[in-house]
């Protein structure tokens, strides 16, 4: 009687564990992990040049994510590299140049996401 109930004491702690690591898998793709802290791609004042005229300039995140690269398709590669990566970038739609003080800066109108430009390393 006494190993029946350990048995079932463990069972149901299997159970609960079972269910909280499959509410954990559930859950995480439905959060944007890799954006926490980071504002939605927006127009906004960049106070540093704003002073005789408001210059507003596109910041924020956009879709980003990283993963292994398949030996298929490393085999294809020139220079192979074990982690592959996509992205879309926070990039101004219109913009134009103008002059603060005796500095060439483009004020952008529209942003969205899309294909970045220039990656840092």
């Amino acid at each position: 009687m006494v190993t029946t109930m350990g048995s079932v004491k463990s069972t149901g702690l299997s159970l609960l564990l079972l269910s909280f690591l499959i509410y954990i898998a559930d859950s995480y793709p439905n959060h944007a992990l890799s954006n926490m802290g980071c504002k939605e791609c927006t127009l906004e004042r960049n106070i540093r040049f704003s002073r005789d005229q408001p210059i507003y300039q596109c910041m924020g995140c956009c879709f980003s994510r990283a993963y292994p690269t398949s030996l298929k398709t490393m085999k294809t590669m020139t220079i192979p590299k074990n982690i592959t990566s996509e992205a879309t970038c926070c990039v101004a739609n219109h913009s134009y140049e103008t002059k603060v003080d005796t500095i060439d800066v483009r004020n952008h109108t529209e942003c969205h996401c899309s294909t970045c430009y220039f990656h840092k390393i």
